[in-house]
């Protein structure tokens, strides 16, 4: 099957084949403006808006502007919404947020923590969305597959916040074996040459976070971007200590924090807790998540600098490789 024969049509006509990840405490509206207007799919975590009635307002405001947008700029590339449910037991929030999604009919759901109830994909399905689900191995792809989801989101060694350990080129490859929908592949893509890696692997498009963490819509403190800009592979903790799922953390604020990087204790997944609307939620904000690509960031622009960046690399990159011998 063609790639644009697996997607669906919200996915096909992109500037550039990227949806950016969803950030806990630093993709607020402002970003997610920013990407959508850039032509790449914007995304943020339901629960950044601290109260539920905060998330009703954040959609208004998103699909506001980029409907002004779009009429001031007729044949611009705008990116589809995507809004990320964490499909958790204790996460009380997620029949009502959902529900709030549908209201909105948001094009994408991205859920994960657990594949997503069959009532949830039918209403979403039902009025034309789709929904993607974040998975670290193979037998979370099965689940999620076996609940109908769209496509599959495969985060791999070296991604930002929460990730698993295995190769990119394993999980695409064995992914790719079982399921032919769409598969975004996310770890240490900041490039557009990795974008492309991703595609050469068997991945549909990009999953890029941390380098847009490095911009200036970024909802991230200053501290938090200028560690990143001076951070390189080897400053990239992976821990389970601060929510009970293992992620990719930056070494300077576990220091920050008191705490000696290379002598972390375990975790608890089974305290990991969502009624707060996070788990653990002063870690991700005191506990800076990054992806291993961090060490090819050096600058901080505007998201739509970002984007045209790596449409240049994207491009010169398949110039590049169409010389090959």
């Amino acid at each position: 099957m063609s790639v644009a024969g697996r997607l669906p049509a919200m996915l096909q006509n992109l500037s550039l084949p990227v949806i950016a990840a969803p950030m806990f405490t630093v993709s607020y509206p402002e970003l997610v403006i920013a990407q959508c207007k850039a032509g790449i799919v914007g995304s943020f975590p339901a629960l950044n808006a601290r109260e539920p009635e905060g998330l009703d307002q954040w959609l208004v405001q998103i699909n506001e502007e980029l409907g002004s947008y779009r009429q001031a700029h007729p044949g611009a590339v705008v990116g589809p919404l995507a809004v990320n449910q964490i499909i958790h037991t204790s996460n009380v929030r997620l029949e009502q947020d959902v529900q709030t999604c549908i209201r909105h009919k948001v094009p994408i759901l991205i859920t994960s923590l657990r594949a997503p109830v069959r009532e949830i994909v039918d209403a979403v399905h039902a009025y034309g969305g789709i929904i993607l689900h974040d998975v670290i191995n193979l037998r979370h792809a099965q689940k999620a597959i076996d609940a109908g989801v769209d496509g599959l989101i495969l985060v791999a060694a070296g991604a930002g916040g929460h990730a698993g350990m295995l190769s990119p080129m394993a999980l695409v490859g064995e992914t790719r074996r079982r399921f032919a929908g769409p598969l975004v592949l996310s770890g240490s893509i900041v490039t557009g040459d990795a974008i492309l890696a991703a595609q050469a692997m068997g991945a549909d498009l990009a999953y890029i976070g941390t380098r847009f963490i490095a911009s200036q819509e970024a909802h991230a403190s200053e501290e938090y971007k200028a560690s990143l800009l001076a951070s390189t592979a080897a400053d990239i903790i992976y821990s389970n200590l601060f929510s009970g799922v293992h992620g990719n953390y930056v070494r300077e604020s576990i220091v920050r924090a008191g705490l000696d990087p290379d002598n972390l204790g375990a975790g608890d997944k089974g305290l990991m807790n969502f009624t707060q609307g996070g788990s653990k939620a002063k870690a991700w904000k005191d506990i800076w998540g990054a992806g291993q690509g961090v060490g090819q960031i050096d600058d901080l622009p505007k998201t739509a600098q970002i984007v045209r960046r790596l449409k240049q690399e994207y491009t010169a990159a398949r110039v590049r490789l169409g010389q090959l011998p």
